[in-house]
């Protein structure tokens, strides 16, 4: 009979056949430190409108409510970090949604990953998430050590800097677990510096409500006037905390054909994306995430930097 460290370490061994840039394993529980840091951060409004961060509350902080007799959270990484990048000067978009919507992308290797996990193990339960279900998924990634979230909120490592999706597997198997890593951001305050709209209230506090990504792809509504010529040409979300951040020196360009932009989508100039038809945009973001503010959003965007 095979012993959990071979069950665990076979796992490690598939997630990496199927491109995943690393995993690790904690047990599944109550993420007893986090609970009063999201409670605090919801009662301080810095979700906005996405209402949506209220629901499950009791679910985000405990996966054995999501998935029935849970044991273990396997976290993993899967890098987006493109070859070649837009021109600083143009309307940019945040490089995660430079090709095919990370979501299927990634929910399809989750899926190959469990049904491994069964053919290997047996009968297992377990589900996949990938960021559209209440999981905290970065709170899952530093606690099995595949890095420690830094003061602009996201998961860095000193490998591979933060350009990067994180995935779950939430399973009713006990493997053996990883231990978090140590925080590495030091006196360092480049992201809090550069942040073009002041999200960045304090070291490890995003308010979300006043940050790029929000405006451009969250808020349905007009694009408060206050925050006019602070976007930096960002027109669907902002990288601006990642780009500065020193760790993300040691990004690599990403190996997964899915993630390559169209072949449009990088030539194309201000005046391109000023008169950006419906058509092209159904035809250059065919599959891709931006298809979640719409044509009409995006236009809106580019207006709101324009005028």
């Amino acid at each position: 009979m095979k012993s959990t460290q071979t069950y665990t370490q076979r796992i490690k061994t598939e997630a990496k056949r199927l491109g995943f840039l690393s995993c690790g394993i904690s047990e599944a529980g109550f993420l007893e430190a986090e609970a009063p840091r999201l409670e605090q951060w919801l009662q301080n409004n810095m979700h906005g409108e996405m209402r949506y961060m209220e629901n499950h509350f009791d679910k985000r902080l405990d996966p054995t409510k999501l998935v029935e007799g849970s044991k273990s959270v396997i976290s993993l990484l899967l890098n987006y970090y493109p070859e070649k990048t837009q021109e600083a000067t143009n309307y940019k978009l945040s490089k995660y949604a430079y090709g095919a919507d990370y979501h299927f992308v990634i929910k399809d290797k989750l899926k190959q990953l469990l049904e491994f996990i069964n053919e290997d193990v047996g009968e297992v339960n377990g589900r996949a998430f990938v960021d559209s279900a209440p999981v905290l998924d970065k709170a899952w990634a530093a606690k099995s050590g595949l890095g420690w979230i830094g003061k602009n909120s996201n998961l860095l490592t000193k490998q591979l800097g933060s350009f990067y999706f994180i995935a779950e597997l939430i399973v009713d198997l006990e493997l053996e677990y990883d231990t978090p890593t140590t925080d590495h951001c030091g006196s360092c305050t480049a992201c809090i510096d550069a942040c073009p709209t002041e999200a960045i209230t304090s070291a490890y506090v995003v308010d979300g409500s006043k940050c790029i990504s929000y405006f451009t792809i969250e808020l349905k509504e007009n694009i408060p006037t206050e925050f006019k010529g602070k976007f930096d040409n960002w027109m669907f979300g902002c990288d601006v905390c990642q780009d500065v951040c020193p760790w993300n020196r040691f990004s690599k360009p990403h190996n997964e054909p899915l993630f390559n932009p169209h072949p449009d989508l990088l030539s194309m100039s201000k005046t391109d994306w000023e008169e950006i038809t419906e058509e092209t945009f159904n035809k250059v973001f065919k599959k891709s995430a931006v298809k979640r503010t719409k044509w009409s959003g995006l236009k809106r965007n580019i207006q709101f930097l324009k005028d």
